[in-house]
């Protein structure tokens, strides 16, 4: 009897999970290969989402997923567990050991044969190794990092209503005007004036200030330059303070330091600044990598040492045809999962792989309940489109249920929404514990 093709899937990030989920429907369910997605977490939750879970805007219950119901729901198998190592000539994966909370051992060091890997550990900050940082901020990568930082703030808040002085602010800093730290600094202003609302007794409007800190000309840099100053002008009328030209040359206990000689004092400082893949995937397996880490692909995605290995999303490095690099957004991991899998197919099948072409659809920004604002490219606006207001808002959300859709079908998907409305007429619009 023919053995079946193994093909492991490392990450269940959005691609990662986008595309063992395909995997699974498909080849899983026809018992035609043994589809595995491995990760060192437990369940899944669209990173994209973790600004609103740190500033309490979101109950992530209804939104989680977890990796072992959803492996059963759709044909592939589950493996709790962190890589560590691949052995490219034998063909495994390994993984590091699990250890409970008091540090007792669960489950030894193991290996993993596959014939198919595909790598899509996504990524995690760059703090570009500037002292003090790992030691002082806070940074965004995981839930569990955004459960801190919400309880962090929460206890500021708290504090500060209770014991606070004339003329006293809670000082917030987030270091990186990209995306997130735009998203993040709009958040926290849409969470105090919750709490205000909810009657937390001593705050008003003027009790936070938000300091958004950027190392180029403006924020937003990668987006066009209309949206940038779009998105500064709303973020200054809620009071945000920017400050862009500022490079920050290292972090203490006391503040943020600055290549000026200016020091920055804050409650809390978050550092969401660049991206990098993780260290240990440096040159893991032999394999090639650049100076962050990410594993370099060719244009059908694989390994350029190794074509039974892919990688896709936020770890894979590949270059475009006009010049540059596939940038580290959802819609390009979404892209990649859905050529990944065709390709995967077609190696199987002993067919000819198609490369990848990066479409870029646009950029879009939420600023909490203030405002939504980005671009749109393609076709269908004839060229490059700013929107901003409901419309915007209309399709950052979309971007998500077509994430949802991928993942559990139109059915399911339409009743989560469903919940979700429920849920947001029944609870409080800000999360409290």
């Amino acid at each position: 009897m023919k053995q079946k093709i193994k093909i492991i899937i490392v990450g269940g990030g959005a691609g990662g999970l986008e595309l063992v989920t395909k995997l699974g429907n498909t080849l899983g369910r026809k018992n035609q290969a043994e589809i595995i997605l491995v990760d060192h977490n437990k369940s899944h939750l669209w990173k994209p989402l973790l600004h609103e879970i740190a500033s309490g805007s979101l109950d992530d219950r209804t939104d989680t997923l977890s990796y072992l119901a959803h492996a059963y729901d759709h044909y592939f198998h589950f493996h709790l567990g962190k890589l560590i190592d691949i052995d490219r000539k034998n063909k495994t994966i390994r993984l590091a050991e699990i250890h409970n909370k008091e540090g007792k051992l669960l489950v030894p060091e193991r290996q993993l044969k596959f014939d198919i890997l595909v790598i899509a550990l996504g990524s995690v900050s760059n703090d570009f190794n500037t002292q003090g940082v790992k030691e002082n901020c806070v940074f965004l990568d995981n839930p569990k990092q955004a459960y801190y930082f919400h309880n962090t703030i929460s206890n500021l808040f708290l504090s500060y209503s209770v014991n606070h002085q004339l003329n006293n602010k809670i000082n917030i800093a987030i270091i990186g005007g990209g995306a997130t730290g735009v998203e993040l600094s709009a958040e926290l202003y849409n969470t105090i004036n919750q709490l205000i609302n909810y009657g937390f007794n001593g705050l008003n409007k003027k009790s936070l200030n938000v300091i958004l800190i950027e190392t180029g000309e403006r924020i937003l840099p990668a987006l066009p330059i209309r949206i940038s100053i779009a998105a500064h002008n709303e973020l200054a009328k809620l009071g945000v303070s920017i400050l862009t030209n500022t490079m920050v040359t290292s972090v203490d206990a006391n503040g943020i330091n600055t290549k000026s000689g200016v020091k920055i004092n804050a409650d809390l400082i978050v550092w969401v600044a660049g991206i990098k893949a993780p260290n240990f995937m440096k040159q893991i397996g032999g394999l090639e990598t650049n100076k962050i880490n990410q594993l370099i692909v060719k244009s059908t995605l694989q390994t350029t040492l190794d074509n039974s290995i892919f990688a896709i999303g936020d770890c894979a490095s590949c270059s475009k045809k006009d010049g540059g690099f596939v940038p580290p957004r959802a819609q390009a991991a979404h892209q990649m999962a859905a050529l990944c899998y065709n390709n995967i197919v077609a190696l199987i099948k002993q067919q000819e792989l198609k490369p990848y072409k990066y479409k870029d659809h646009g950029s879009l920004i939420s600023l909490s309940s203030f405002n939504t604002l980005g671009n749109l490219m393609g076709n269908l606006v004839c060229g490059d489109m700013m929107i901003k207001g409901k419309l915007a808002r209309m399709i950052y959300i979309l971007l998500y249920r077509f994430h949802q859709i991928a993942l559990h079908g139109y059915i399911k998907t339409g009743l989560m929404i469903l919940a979700g409305s429920i849920n947001r007429i029944i609870k409080p619009k800000i999360k409290f514990y």
